[in-house]
């Protein structure tokens, strides 16, 4: 019997993210018992069992993950300032407070929330055009225009005759 698109062949399964109770026993002596170990890699170390140290270490002390960095920015309340965001950046590498790779995350941050208040201000303007007519005193003045006639000719004049774009590399408007 085939199983339904998108159901689980066992609902009643492990849930995501649950652990195997072996590892959460290990992790848990490894905790508990983390300095003595720590003294014993240390000894094991003095008489050169790399591999003992190796395995123990990897668990004893993680590779360091980011840090959180503290750069003082300018308020970003409006695309331009961007170039005072990222001249503040620059700032802080040349004097040694962020490295190059932080700063570069950290501008892709300023990048990013530039590019929320660019989508914020378009979905603000296109409200606008979609609501309508504007009304006395919201600010916004609106013009009528009138849309071309398409049936009309395109307007032929001196200068304009003959003008024509040869294919195959020659150059756009030459005259024939």
């Amino acid at each position: 019997m085939p199983f339904q698109k998108g159901q689980s062949g066992n609902p009643a399964g492990r849930p995501r993210g649950s652990r195997n109770k072996a590892a959460m026993a290990l992790q848990d002596l490894l905790e508990h018992d983390a300095e003595s170990i720590a003294r014993t890699v240390t000894h094991l170390a003095k008489d050169g069992n790399i591999a003992a140290i190796r395995m123990c270490m990897e668990r004893l002390l993680p590779p360091l993950r980011h840090e959180p960095v503290t750069c003082d920015l300018p308020a970003l309340d409006t695309a331009a300032d961007a170039v005072a965001a990222a001249s503040a950046i620059v700032a802080a590498v040349a004097s040694g407070d962020l490295t190059a790779s932080e700063a570069a995350d950290l501008a892709k941050v300023v990048d990013l929330h530039v590019l929320a208040l660019g989508s914020a201000a378009f979905e603000e303007r296109l409200a606008r055009l979609e609501n309508g007519p504007a009304h006395a005193g919201d600010g916004v003045e609106w013009t009528q225009v009138q849309a071309p006639n398409a049936n009309r000719p395109l307007p032929t004049g001196p200068g304009r005759a003959g003008l024509s774009c040869v294919g195959g590399g020659g150059t756009p408007g030459a005259r024939q």
